[in-house]
């Protein structure tokens, strides 16, 4: 579980590229909006591998996969961090992105085959915590180093824990007693297309163009001859078959849902505390892992409970804690009330880190035992999804809302205010709705099953 956790790692702590951006801008004196495709060139990569290499993992074995995950990740970040122009660090990214998808896909299903069957929840709590906790000191290390060592920092640090990770992996377990199969490549072409597209027309959403209307036709076309690709093929990349029970759609479809809502934290309450907060930049972000924190403390607790409890009746309490979460968050005004933002955003992460373990429980419990790589690679993808769609919808909404209240002459604070309100609701109506619709399908009966 060590070296699984220390080989995870290494992709939530890219949260610590969003301290450099500053830094990378000045550095290649690139305009702001350019900044993005650090963000997409990584993210679109490995949203769209991630199934794929879990269906690869299925057929070869999980632990090759995830060795070739930690070597191409610790290339990748000397490579970023050597970077010499905009596009040989875009380039590397992308290989970064690629060493994602391996160690992502493959990380639970290794985690899950060392242990027996009913300890499958603690150990996927564990995976979960190994995750957060990745998210949690991202920001902090670098804004510890990038002073002292500049902005290549956040991606060199990251080589030896991935290094020492691909040293440990080759004492994990060989896969044993694979079964041949053929590897669905048209299928992995079409969910390659579908998903990138998916993200790119989410990327263009706020300037709505052309690029954006072609990559959401492009997507719908794609996903659907995806999915009738898979429901002919013999050994497809995932069966879409199991979308048809009601429960199993839901959770996938809560778990975006919930993902979307989570990132409201991120993407805007850094804005909110460096104007109504008066902190400094490190308490500031002491106050961002809150939420992160909450995931950490949440998914070993979530882990022994499933045990115990029904695994949707935990999903249902994890979004009803974020339900009101969200909407304590929403409520902030100005000045700002720090320690209730603290509990509040706290709260949220932890009931994101029992639903998360909940959804881990139910995808494995869903899916084959011989399939583990798709199912835990199907968590990662729906997370991803919904980060992506967070980032720009809310943001959307918010800097309409925002818009609109300056146009109406209302000063710059409350028209901030405004603009985060409105977004927040949005972001608190998405547990609400989870929680509604997990509760008319009865994920609250006590009884297991």
């Amino acid at each position: 579980m060590f070296v699984v956790g220390l080989g995870t790692m290494v992709v939530p702590f890219d949260s610590s590229v969003n301290v450099a951006f500053p830094h990378i801008i000045r550095a290649f004196s690139l305009a702001i909006p350019a900044i993005q495709w650090v963000v997409i060139a990584y993210t679109l990569t490995y949203a769209a591998l991630t199934l794929i290499f879990g269906r690869l993992g299925d057929m070869i074995g999980h632990r090759r996969v995830f060795i070739a995950g930690c070597a191409c990740s610790a290339l990748a970040f000397g490579l970023c961090a050597a970077a010499l122009s905009y596009p040989m660090l875009l380039a590397a990214r992308v290989l970064q992105g690629v060493g994602a998808a391996l160690t992502l896909s493959c990380g639970p299903a290794i985690a899950t085959s060392l242990y027996a069957e009913a300890d499958r929840p603690r150990i996927l709590g564990y995976y979960t915590m190994a995750f957060g906790m990745g998210s949690v000191l991202g920001p902090i290390v670098a804004g510890l180093m990038i002073g002292a060592f500049g902005w290549q920092a956040v991606f060199w640090f990251r080589a030896p824990v991935a290094l020492a990770a691909l040293a440990l992996s080759f004492g994990l377990p060989a896969a044993r007693n694979l079964i041949p199969q053929r590897f669905d490549f048209p299928g992995a072409v079409l969910l390659v297309l579908s998903i990138g597209g998916m993200l790119l027309a989410l990327n263009q959403l706020q300037v709505f163009g052309w690029l954006c209307a072609a990559a959401a036709v492009g997507t719908v076309a794609m996903a659907t001859l995806f999915t009738l690709r898979q429901l002919r093929a013999r050994q497809p990349i995932i069966d879409v078959r199991y979308f048809a029970d009601r429960d199993f759609a839901l959770v996938n479809a809560a778990h975006t849902a919930l993902n979307v809502a989570g990132f409201s934290i991120m993407l805007l309450v850094p804005f909110y505390l460096d104007r109504l907060g008066g902190l400094s930049v490190p308490v500031g972000g002491m106050v961002l892992a809150s939420s992160p924190l909450g995931i950490v403390l949440a998914a070993p607790l979530a882990g022994r409970m499933a045990t115990r409890v029904p695994p949707r009746l935990l999903a249902l309490i994890g979004s009803m804690a974020m339900a009101v979460a969200q909407i304590a968050i929403g409520m902030a005004g100005a000045p700002a009330n720090i320690p209730v933002l603290c509990v509040s955003m706290f709260v949220q992460g932890f009931g994101l880190g029992l639903f998360q373990v909940a959804y881990f429980d139910i995808a494995t419990a869903t899916i084959p035992r011989e399939n583990r790589g798709v199912a835990g690679s199907l968590v990662m993808v729906t997370r991803t999804i919904g980060v992506v769609t967070g980032a720009t919808v809310l943001m959307l909404i918010f800097q309409t809302m925002r818009t609109g209240a300056l146009g109406a002459g209302m000063a710059e604070v409350p028209a901030f205010l405004t603009g985060f309100h409105g977004a927040f609701s949005i972001a608190a109506a998405l547990p609400v709705l989870v929680t509604v619709a997990g509760l008319l399908r009865g994920w609250g009966r006590v009884s297991r099953g």
